[in-house]
Order: C-alpha cells, then sequence, then structure tokens
C-alpha cells in the first residue's frame, strides 16, 4: 500500500535543505554511489525510483525512498506508461516533494517526471539533470529519435545545471546537437571514497591459481556485459590466443544468453563465474587478472565512443591496465595518463599481436606508471564536494570559477 514516506527532523534539515533524487533503478550501483555521496557531504536525501531487473535486484536502500514500479531497459512505451502510474505516489508524498530544495534527475525519463512534479509541487525549485549515457534512441535519424531529442531539449531548458560523466557527451552531442549552453559539470564515474577503507587488495595475487594456471595473460570483464560485436571480438581473440585467459564476472545485458553460454562451451580459456558485489568484490576481481577490458563497441558511432567507463577508474584504483580503443573517449583517457594500451581497428589482429609480443618488463614498466598516478584520479574527492557546494548555492573557490554555477533558486 503507498503511504507517505516522514523524514525525521535530522534528515529533512540536514544540507540546507531536502535533496530530491529521481533514479531509473534504485539496485543500480551509480545511483547507490551517488545518494551515499550527497548523504556524506551533509544532504538530507529522498529517492523516489523505479526498479529493474538485472542484478543486485534484492538490494534493499537504508536510505529514505519510495519505489515507483518496475521498468525495463530499452522499452520506452512500457516506461511511459510507469511514469504516468507514478504520478499518484509522487501525490501521496506531495509534502514531502514541496520541502525539496533540489530536484536531482538520472536519466531523461526522470528528467520529464521531475519537471512534471516541480509544476505541480514546487515551481522554485531548481531541476539538476545528469546523463549516465547517451542512449541510441536520441542519436538516430528517425522519427522517433527526433521526438526524443525534441522533448530532451524541451527540458534542457528547463534544468539549472547538467552534470556529466564524461566530456565526450558535452562535446560530440550537448553542445553540437542539442545545442545546450547552459552550465555543465564533469562528475567521472569514479570510485566512492567512503567505501575504500574496508577494501584492500589482497597481499598476494592470485591469478596464477587455479583455473588462472597456465595462462600466459588474463583479461578481465567485469559488469554489465553488452555488446554483441564486442563479445564476439573477444572469442575471436580466445580462439587465436589460447594461452590468453578471458574471465567474466557480472550480468548478462545485450549479449544473449545462449550465444553467451555457447562460446563458453567452445572455448576453454573463456570462463564466467557468476555476478558479484560491488565494491565489496572488486579487490578480488581485479586481484586475479592481468588486464581490465575497457573496450566498447556496441554503439561505436556515439555512446560507446564517448562513454568513460566504470571499469576504468576501479581498474585504476587496483592497479590494472586497461585495454581500450583508439579515438575513444577513454582511449585517450588511458592513453594520457599512460594507464593501458590502446587499439585501432583491426582490432582482432592489433590485440592477437599486442598478446604474442607484450614482454614482462613492458607490462610492469605500465604497472608502475599506473600506481604513480594520484589516488584522485580513480576515487572521487573535490569533485564531488564541488558539486554539493552548487547544489547547496554555495560559492565556489576561484579555480573553478570559469567551469561552475551557483544554483540556488
Amino acid at each position: 500500500m503507498a503511504v507517505e514516506v516522514r523524514l525525521k527532523a535530522q534528515e529533512r534539515d540536514a544540507g540546507k535543505g531536502l535533496l530530491v533524487v529521481f533514479a531509473p533503478d534504485i539496485t543500480d550501483m551509480t545511483t547507490i554511489k551517488r545518494v551515499h555521496q550527497f548523504m556524506e557531504h551533509g544532504f538530507g536525501v529522498m529517492v523516489f525510483g523505479f526498479r529493474r531487473s538485472r542484478y543486485n535486484r534484492g538490494y534493499a536502500p537504508s536510505w529514505p525512498h519510495v519505489e515507483l514500479g518496475h521498468t525495463a531497459d530499452r522499452r520506452y512505451w512500457r516506461r511511459s506508461a510507469a511514469l504516468l502510474r507514478a504520478l499518484r505516489l509522487l501525490w501521496l508524498n506531495r509534502a514531502t516533494l514541496k520541502r525539496a530544495s533540489v530536484f536531482y534527475a538520472r536519466n531523461l525519463d526522470q528528467l520529464i517526471l521531475s519537471l512534471i512534479v516541480r509544476r505541480l509541487y514546487h515551481q522554485h525549485a531548481p531541476v539538476v539533470y545528469e546523463v549516465l549515457d547517451v542512449q541510441p534512441t536520441l542519436t538516430g535519424g528517425g522519427l522517433p529519435a527526433m521526438l526524443l531529442r525534441r522533448i530532451e531539449r524541451w527540458g534542457l531548458r528547463r534544468i539549472r545545471l547538467l552534470v556529466v560523466s564524461s566530456p565526450g557527451f558535452i562535446d560530440n552531442f550537448y553542445a553540437p546537437v542539442q545545442r545546450f549552453r547552459r552550465p555543465r559539470f564533469l562528475l567521472e564515474n569514479k570510485l566512492d571514497a567512503a567505501t575504500l577503507p574496508a577494501l584492500a587488495m589482497p597481499p598476494e595475487r592470485s591469478r596464477r591459481k587455479g583455473a588462472h594456471a597456465g595462462f600466459k595473460w588474463v583479461v578481465g570483464y567485469f559488469g554489465r556485459i553488452r555488446g554483441r560485436r564486442t563479445f564476439d571480438l573477444m572469442t575471436r581473440l580466445a580462439a587465436r590466443c589460447p594461452d590468453v585467459l578471458f574471465k567474466f564476472r557480472g550480468v548478462l545485458t545485450t549479449v544473449e544468453q545462449p550465444h553467451f553460454l555457447a562460446a563458453l562451451r567452445r572455448h576453454r580459456n573463456i570462463v564466467y563465474e557468476g555476478d558479484y558485489v560491488s565494491p565489496r568484490d572488486l579487490p578480488t576481481l581485479y586481484g586475479e587478472v592481468d588486464f581490465a577490458w575497457a573496450i566498447d563497441l556496441e554503439h561505436v558511432e556515439h555512446n560507446s565512443r564517448w562513454l568513460l567507463p566504470c571499469r576504468f577508474y576501479e581498474a585504476g584504483l587496483f592497479g590494472v591496465p586497461c585495454l581500450a580503443a583508439d579515438a575513444f573517449e577513454v582511449g585517450r583517457k588511458v592513453a594520457r595518463l599512460g594507464a593501458g594500451w590502446t587499439f585501432a581497428p583491426p582490432y582482432e589482429e592489433a590485440l592477437g599481436r599486442f598478446f604474442a609480443n607484450l614482454s614482462a618488463a613492458d607490462y610492469a614498466a605500465t604497472r608502475r606508471r599506473l600506481a604513480a598516478l594520484p589516488s584522485s584520479t580513480f576515487v572521487a574527492g573535490e569533485d564531488v564536494v564541488s558539486l554539493c557546494r552548487l547544489l547547496r548555492g554555495e560559492p565556489q573557490p576561484p579555480a573553478r570559477a570559469t567551469e561552475l554555477v551557483r544554483i540556488a533558486g
């Protein structure tokens, strides 16, 4: 039964007001991380969010929240219906919504929902829009894509701040396509500092133990396993490089399960070891591999080329070099930092030669460069502090003045 969620006084009054977050999936790790970051920096937080049947599905948030229903990836008409059904629950919680100091929306669905809520209950609350990915439905040439771009453009004109996880989203889409000229903020997919004291690399790297024994190199792909083209490249490499182990952990998204399982049966050097809990299991995962796979070929003309994936930051923190694609945003970052290796097409040929010729000395030199990078490269710190200052409407330090703006109502 739907009920109004009432906040404790300290939650309601913290952070100079209440930060209301609209989330597409309350079980998603980036949502959980973002909510924890806001709470760590003094905000009272209330989350209105949906669930998606993907991974971490049993997660029960400890923070104040209202579940708005279930949605699914890419099923936009069904998601639209779920948004309409959510309006009743939001009406029941209108007293909470009227206390909001900021509405924080995490994808286009939630942006629309937050703007409706602002119109109905709190017309003076600023809306902040965080972009997780630029979905293919926004970049196509057909009528549905043009309609969605127009809807998003309508929403962009009504927000106070756009938050993106990669500069590629601004440079390639929001500036040239959506003609967005208002304030923006870069908040990369770095790890949450509050979880790190409990995380430590195992004292002895275990990639040569058990099932990993006998392989020259171990490549790890952790998280959402997506992109048939990406996976097929890895299976061809497995056939070409029998001394390289390709290890998967996480959940299948856009790779069909029968196709995935058939590849496991064909190749002894492709293994899947199930789902995992982040961040708890990250030290063990990255302690067992030599490389982190960061080549995403699912949408090479747009989102895959522009994003900076979470696995880049996870791997970097635990000292594991990345394999990335040239001319992609993550590839440029890897090359600039010396945090791994990048490859140009044809990828199979380039990677095959790499695995055959890489020496232990060259590998060790790259790991040393990676280890010398400051932890702030991979762990959120001042960037989150600056965003929280913006959300409170506080002045920014002079060094940030040219890229940030006050958003107080």
